[in-house]
């Protein structure tokens, strides 16, 4: 009963920045990696961020495209997982999609086939 939520996105201007939450429900949750992916037209979906945590150790990953300007970060307290993108440039422009991991086996965080449940995905769109 696993169900992922995300949301945030609209239209920007490049250069500004925007904050993407992904809420995740049900009481079936056990999810210890979480991950963000976007999807151009006409595009493959590609691997934007991900988390993973075991025990109290936390590892972060990020695509080449975005590192040192998107951050992901997790609220346990809301079983929230947050994408926040900073200095947003024209090629952002996608539908971002939240995804976790199931609980029994974790691939690589890399691959969307390695991911088991998916939100809806949510429009940005920078501009000039």
């Amino acid at each position: 009963q696993v169900q992922l939520v995300e949301s945030g996105g609209g239209l920007v201007q490049a250069g500004d920045s925007l904050r993407l939450p992904c809420a995740a429900s049900g009481r079936s949750f056990s999810s210890f990696v979480m991950g963000w992916f976007r999807q151009g037209p006409g595009k493959e979906r590609e691997f934007v961020a991900a988390i993973k945590w075991s025990g109290i150790t936390t590892y972060y990953y990020y695509a080449d495209s975005v590192k040192g300007r998107f951050t992901i970060s997790r609220d346990n307290a809301k079983n929230t997982v947050y994408l926040q993108m900073n200095s947003l440039k024209l090629e952002d422009t996608a539908v971002y999609y939240c995804a976790a991991q199931g609980s029994s086996y974790s691939g690589s965080v890399y691959y969307p086939a390695n991911y088991a449940y998916w939100g809806q995905g949510t429009q940005v769109t920078v501009s000039s």
